[in-house]
C-alpha cells in the first residue's frame, strides 16, 4: 500500500509529552513522547513488556499516567477513563473485538446507542440503513447485514468495530493488532480500511510487533524498549533491518551521509 506524505506542519491531532508510568515500582513507560497527525498512520512497535500497550492505554483511559501530558488538537486533555476518551473523540478497537457475537452488523453498530422511533421503539431499519451507509463508505464489498457477526470473516468483523468507532465521531483510532490471525486477503482488506480512514483525516496509532504490517500500514513508526521510546523514523526512510536493530538492540538507524 502506498502511503502518501502526510503534512505535518500543522497542530498534532493528539500529542503524549513526556510520558511515564510504573507499577510496583518498576518502570513500564518511561518519559516517553509520540504524536500523530491528521490522516496518518504511527506504528507503535515493540517486544512483548516493551511498553508499547501501556502507553496507548494512557491515552485509551484504560491507565492513567504517573506523569506527563496529552494534548488533543494543541490542547490539554484530562483522560481519566475510556469515557474520558471517547469525549476527545478517541476509541480504541482491540484485538479481541468487543462485537456481539448473535447480533448482526447494524445491532453491533449501535450497541448501548439504539436508534429508537419517536414512539420509544427501537428503530431497525433506521440502524440498518445508517449501516449500509457507513460500510458503503468504508468497505463497500460488505454485504452480509442479516447474519451474526459470528458468522463473518476476521476482516469483516474489523469492519463492524471499525465502522462503529467512525461512526460515533472518533477522529484518533487505537487499533491493537489489527491483523493479528488474518489470512493474506482480510490483511489486504484492513489495508484497504487504513486506507479509506486516513483519506477521512483521521489519525491512527496501530500497535503491532509485525514488522512487515508496520512496512505496509505506517507512516511512521515509534519503537520502544524496555519503556523507553527507541526512537521514531519515517517508515520511507527505514528498512526493515533497520527496524530489527531498533526493537532487538535498542539502537537508531545510523543515517548514510
Amino acid at each position: 500500500m502506498e502511503t502518501e506524505m502526510t503534512d505535518r506542519s500543522g497542530t498534532p491531532l493528539v500529542e503524549l509529552r513526556d510520558i511515564s508510568i510504573a507499577f510496583g515500582g518498576i518502570k513500564a513507560v518511561d518519559r516517553v513522547s509520540v504524536d500523530l497527525y491528521p490522516g496518518e498512520v504511527v506504528g507503535v512497535l515493540g517486544h512483548n513488556g516493551a511498553g508499547k500497550s501501556t502507553l496507548i492505554k494512557c491515552l485509551s483511559g484504560a491507565y492513567q499516567a504517573d506523569s506527563g501530558e496529552i494534548f488533543v488538537n494543541g490542547e490539554k486533555a484530562v483522560i481519566k477513563n475510556p469515557r474520558d476518551a471517547r469525549s476527545y473523540n478517541i476509541e480504541t478497537i482491540y484485538q479481541t473485538l468487543a462485537l456481539a457475537d448473535n447480533l448482526d452488523a447494524a445491532s453491533n453498530l449501535f450497541l448501548g446507542r439504539e436508534l429508537v422511533t419517536r414512539l420509544g421503539f427501537v428503530d431497525d431499519a433506521q440502524m440498518e440503513a445508517e449501516t449500509r451507509k457507513i460500510m458503503y463508505r468504508l468497505n463497500p464489498n460488505f454485504k452480509n447485514f442479516a447474519s451474526p457477526v459470528s458468522a463473518l470473516s476476521g476482516g469483516q468483523r474489523q469492519s463492524v468495530a471499525i465502522a462503529r468507532a467512525v461512526y460515533f465521531n472518533a477522529r484518533i483510532l487505537i487499533m491493537d493488532e489489527p491483523t493479528a490471525a488474518l489470512g493474506p486477503q482480510e490483511t489486504k482488506m484492513v489495508g484497504e480500511l487504513i486506507a479509506e480512514l486516513k483519506r477521512q483525516g483521521l489519525g491512527i496509532f496501530l500497535i503491532s510487533h509485525d514488522i512487515h504490517d508496520v512496512m505496509e500500514l505506517c507512516d511512521r513508526i515509534s519503537v520502544m524498549k524496555n519503556g523507553q521510546l527507541v526512537g521514531t523514523e519515517n517508515v520511507a526512510d527505514v528498512t526493515d533491518d533497520d527496524i530489527l536493530g531498533m526493537i532487538i538492540l535498542g539502537k537508531k538507524p545510523e543515517r548514510v551521509a
